[in-house]
């Protein structure tokens, strides 16, 4: 049986450093743009490179949030940015903007896509329809229980083309009552643009 990869969000350096300390296996960070995590610090393009260096140092892979919905003047931004953590090693890119995965497939040959919770993948129709542009993994809605997890799973495994793919799960849920990435309170209240919560 594959080990199961203990996952930490990360919103500063004291927070990367203390998850490392305390045997995470991986995070999930992202720059100050296109990233569903906005009440963390976030980093700059020179801060991401330096904490990738220091968690693959220790051993702890990172994956960069990009997971917020692209408008189009900003998809040329979000695809650079995708195109720099490559090239800065990061360990796979966290999508929920369907376009944005279309560019970064089309534009950077060795991309390890995920599909971020907010996509709202409820089923395995979505995990094939993904599986078949190329997404490695998917982080499955958070609304959905144990039981409909496992039977999402197995319906990987039991596909010969789907049992590579790597499904991921919340194992606290969320604190808020709407879907996840289908909720703009934060746009109302908060004068923000996306669904651009404390994820």
């Amino acid at each position: 049986m594959k080990k199961v990869e203990l996952l930490a969000p990360v919103k500063d350096s004291e927070c990367l450093r203390a998850v490392i300390e305390n045997g995470t296996d991986s995070v999930y960070m992202g720059y100050q743009q296109f990233n569903a995590r906005m009440f963390g610090k976030n980093f700059n393009e020179s801060e991401l490179r330096e904490h990738i260096k220091y968690a693959h140092k220790n051993n702890v892979k990172v994956y960069l949030t990009l997971n917020t919905l692209i408008w189009e003047d900003e998809m040329r931004l979000a695809l650079q940015m995708a195109i720099q953590a490559v090239k800065d090693r990061i360990d796979g890119i966290l999508v929920q903007d369907i376009g944005l995965a279309a560019e970064i497939q089309k534009n950077i040959s060795n991309a390890n896509l995920h599909a971020s919770t907010q996509m709202s993948v409820s089923n395995h129709y979505g995990v094939q329809v993904l599986h078949e542009m190329g997404f490695r993994r998917v982080v499955l809605a958070r609304e959905l229980n144990y039981k409909e997890i496992t039977a999402i799973k197995q319906v990987c495994l039991d596909g010969h083309d789907m049992n590579q793919m790597e499904i991921e799960a919340f194992i606290h849920g969320g604190l808020c009552i709407a879907y996840s990435g289908q909720c703009f309170s934060s746009s109302y209240f908060l004068a923000h643009l996306r669904t651009e919560a404390s994820v």
